[in-house]
């Protein structure tokens, strides 16, 4: 006998132990999601009779059993690749700030920290959570980085370009 949607059935519900709830969704006729007469929840079918129906296979033909998938390698460094400067105490990591390779940095979030490399405005930190990047005040002219060009000096317009000396255009 088949179930159609939307008809009461019978399944335990998690949330408030209720038995009665309606028929939501089905896949071909396993009932699949329901909906808690009592109070809502929907979750997927449980039959309050501990009673699965057996899975049918997909296809007719029988399949070799699958090899485990090949796991990547995980890189782990327990290290940051450059020594820290001990002789300095830790700086507070802010975004406004400009930091130098070996520095200690104290983060909110991920600790202290040393800094493994700088570019512009950013810089990679080995935390003991693993290696972040994060952003920092960019450089400054002193120190070679780029600047905000000069404003252009607007002059007042002369004569055009194709236009020759002395000649009127009226006859």
């Amino acid at each position: 006998m088949s179930v159609p949607t939307g008809a009461d059935i019978e399944a335990l519900c998690s949330k408030c132990g209720d038995v009665w709830h309606v028929v939501v969704a089905k896949v071909g006729e396993d009932i699949v999601r329901v909906i808690c007469k009592e109070c809502g929840a929907q979750h997927r079918y449980r039959n309050p009779k501990g009673i699965t129906p057996p899975r049918r296979s997909s296809s007719s033909t029988s399949s070799p059993p699958r090899s485990p998938r090949a796991h990547a390698v995980v890189q782990r460094f327990d290290t940051p690749a450059v020594a820290a400067d001990l002789s300095k105490p830790a700086r507070t990591y802010k975004a406004t700030e400009r930091f130098a390779v070996g520095e200690r940095v104290e983060h909110p979030t991920f600790g202290t920290g040393v800094v493994e490399s700088v570019e512009l405005s950013k810089m990679t930190v080995f935390f003991a959570v693993g290696r972040k990047v994060l952003v920092m005040a960019k450089a400054t002219e002193a120190s070679g980085g780029l600047s905000r060009p000069k404003p252009f000096e607007h002059k007042p317009a002369g004569p055009p370009p194709d236009a020759k000396a002395g000649e009127s255009t009226e006859e």
